[in-house]
């Protein structure tokens, strides 16, 4: 059987997804090519060569509407002949897009495939893709007979999640400041800079000018004190808030995925294989639990301890995800999301989960760990988890 190799991994600064963020004048899918064009010259690859590109992004609307993944790959000045498609697990969308890629090249179905996502959440809001107002009503008259609600919250589950597991305020707040001071730590020390790729910012658009370098979101001079003070939007007296949730980003992410027959063939030396995979259901109530079960899942299935893990990559979609997480399974602090995570960089939707295995293959290789672990909630009440092997 063949295995799944990660030969590169690139993504772009994540910017503040609104008007006038850093990003917010470029089209998402010159922002999808811009990386896809990075991993080719990066990695001296005949674009010729690959098989599929799988995209992930949530909201297909817009401009990141008719197959975004398609659209990217033109936009790269790719041959014709490359096809794309996009993916959507919601939060998980380009992490399944890994998943993807690594069972189409295990299978033999494919040789070279490049998987990745984009979200461009300043031009095009959450909930665009619903149609029917900020909400909507997706699901159907039988989901809410079912469920006794016609949608579902993420941010009430989060709140949920805090009380299940006995979070504090101040717990989570806390979280939210190590989150910006390792985000910080990493930035001053240069841990990001082998897999940035400068964007360049038309001028006129509401956004910078110029290039954009460094993450947009990292915030250095935060207390405990200036948390406090923000207000609790989805419950009274709440525990939830803006400083500790994620950020509404524009970002875009793309790793290389091939067999390690194929990387050698290219004189390519890989970060990582993909060592297990595992997705799962959770309740879409809460919703926001999954990365437990999907975590435990993975470790059953890859035979090993979580110990033996030794980084992991656990998307701050809110404090108490994360936090609840590594409180239920015992994980060791320093090592979750060391970097900073979503609270600090950001969450451009589609991109995070090529955005964290990205942040998560660099660690490993820079820092010599050999096993790494990446979980993501998503919405509806799912969650994918995946088990990284340096090479």
């Amino acid at each position: 059987m063949h295995d799944a190799v990660i030969v590169d991994a690139v993504r772009t600064p994540i910017a503040k997804g609104k008007p006038g963020g850093a990003l917010s004048g470029v089209h998402p899918v010159d922002l999808s090519a811009l990386v896809l064009r990075a991993l080719a010259e990066r990695n001296a690859l005949d674009p010729a060569l690959v098989d599929d590109v799988l995209w992930g992004c949530v909201s297909q609307a817009g401009e990141q509407s008719a197959c975004i993944a398609r659209a990217a790959v033109l936009a790269a000045g790719w041959p014709d002949s490359v096809p794309g498609v996009t993916v959507d697990r919601q939060c998980g969308s380009s992490q399944e897009a890994v998943h993807m890629a690594a069972a189409a090249v295990v299978s033999g179905q494919h040789d070279i495939v490049i998987a990745g996502g984009v979200e461009s959440m300043s031009r095009i809001p959450m909930w665009s893709a619903r149609g029917t107002g900020e909400l909507g009503a997706p699901f159907g008259p039988q989901v809410e007979q079912r469920y006794g609600r016609p949608y579902f919250e993420q941010g009430p589950g989060a709140e949920m999640i805090a009380e299940e597991f006995g979070l504090s305020r101040t717990d989570l707040d806390q979280h939210a400041l190590d989150s910006h001071e390792r985000a910080a730590r990493a930035v001053d020390e240069g841990r990001f800079a082998g897999q940035l790729v400068p964007v360049p910012a038309p001028a006129g658009d509401g956004g910078a000018t110029g290039e954009v370098t460094a993450d947009e979101g990292v915030r250095r001079s935060g207390t405990l004190g200036r948390l406090r003070e923000l207000p609790t939007p989805f419950k009274e007296y709440g525990v939830i808030s803006p400083g500790n949730s994620s950020q509404i980003s524009d970002g875009a992410a793309a790793l290389l995925v091939t067999t390690g027959e194929v990387a050698a063939r290219h004189g390519w030396r890989p970060l990582a294989r993909v060592h297990t995979t595992a997705v799962v259901g959770v309740d879409p109530i809460t919703m926001l639990k999954g990365p437990i079960p999907a975590t435990e899942k993975v470790l059953k299935r890859s035979g090993l301890s979580l110990d033996a893990i030794g980084t992991y990559e656990i998307n701050e979609a809110f404090a108490s995800v994360s936090l609840g997480w590594q409180r239920q399974l015992g994980a060791d602090y320093r090592r979750l999301n060391p970097d900073g995570g979503a609270i600090a960089l950001g969450h451009p939707l589609g991109a995070s989960g090529a955005r964290l295995m990205t942040t998560l293959v660099h660690r490993m290789r820079d820092q010599g760990i050999r096993y790494g672990l990446q979980a993501m909630c998503e919405g509806g009440g799912m969650a994918n988890a995946t088990l990284l092997e340096r090479l």
